[in-house]
């Protein structure tokens, strides 16, 4: 769960952000920060004999950007000394075998956090999947459980992305209280938990909140209102200079590829947000790639070390 911290006064940071230089909100630096911290409790499990967090991972198919991001959350398993387990299925695997292999995953003990990566083929139903998933093995925190308790302010496992930017708002000291966020975006897994989280009696919390979607009417008028703008629609570049008031903290939570023939990859990775042209108005800003992706890894790491000291 999130501290409960006292966060310095507007007074004695004595700073207006417009007047500031734009700073990096550096997923990278805060992530490594978090990572080196588990390493070190890690390593006194084990030097106390005790058990070492365990994460299963499952892949269904060949999705390049899956294998990616599985691939990234292996190697942080590995840099912070947790056992990882990559399951890897055919495309064309059942649905049936898909849920039993997760059933085998829940009775097994040695197994803490369990995480699916999504999207899978549309002849699996997500929602049936992520409900299959054992509450108190699903550091992803998208189990209908998970989203009450997180609804009812109780511990829980809070969904990796919108956790992720909590840490990083928390680690570079970013003041919320008091402040109107506005949620460009309303999914499960990003857009409503962040509005919950953001309007927590926490900190980073205390804000009030607006969730914004493809139907919000006047949508730049709200976002010219905003000093924190969570960008989490998926649309590449959506977010442009007319839209942000000057001093603003902007986290973009989108990455797309964009075809680019100059590129060896043939593609580049573009966010939610212009960075180019909205950066220089900002206070603070998330780059993409390096903002919230290795956020949201962080914060995967902590739901399964928490996961595995409530059965130490």
């Amino acid at each position: 769960m999130l501290k409960k911290l006292l966060f310095p006064t507007a007074k004695q940071h004595n700073t207006k952000p417009y007047l500031c230089r734009m700073k990096i909100l550096d997923g990278k630096k805060a992530s490594q920060a978090i990572k080196d911290e588990l390493k070190i409790d890690v390593a006194q499990l084990s030097a106390e004999g005790k058990k070492i967090p365990h994460l299963a991972a499952i892949l269904v198919g060949a999705n390049g950007a899956s294998e990616t991001y599985i691939a990234a959350k292996v190697k942080a398993c590995e840099e912070v000394g947790f056992i990882s387990t990559l399951i890897r299925f055919e495309e064309t695997i059942s649905e049936a075998k898909l849920l039993a292999k997760i059933k085998e995953l829940n009775n097994d003990p040695d197994v803490d956090g369990i995480l699916v990566q999504l999207p899978l083929p549309k002849h699996i139903s997500d929602e049936e999947v992520i409900n299959s998933i054992d509450p108190d093995k699903d550091v992803d925190g998208f189990h209908p459980v998970n989203i009450g308790r997180l609804m009812q302010g109780l511990p829980t496992y809070i969904p990796a992305t919108p956790y992720g930017i909590m840490l990083l708002l928390e680690h570079f000291k970013i003041e919320t209280s008091g402040k109107h966020a506005v949620v460009i975006g309303r999914s499960n897994i990003v857009g409503r938990p962040m509005s919950v989280l953001l309007s927590s009696n926490t900190y980073p919390g205390n804000c009030t909140v607006t969730i914004c979607h493809s139907k919000t009417k006047n949508l730049n008028d709200y976002c010219l209102q905003a000093d924190i703008i969570i960008a989490a629609l998926g649309k590449p570049e959506f977010v442009t200079a007319d839209m942000v008031k000057e001093g603003a903290v902007v986290v973009d939570v989108g990455i797309t590829r964009v075809e680019d023939s100059t590129r060896k990859s043939g593609f580049k990775l573009k966010g939610d947000v212009a960075f180019d042209e909205v950066a220089p108005k900002c206070s603070w800003i998330t780059p993409v790639p390096g903002g919230v992706g290795p956020m949201t890894i962080a914060a995967l790491m902590k739901n399964t070390y928490h996961s595995c000291i409530t059965k130490n």
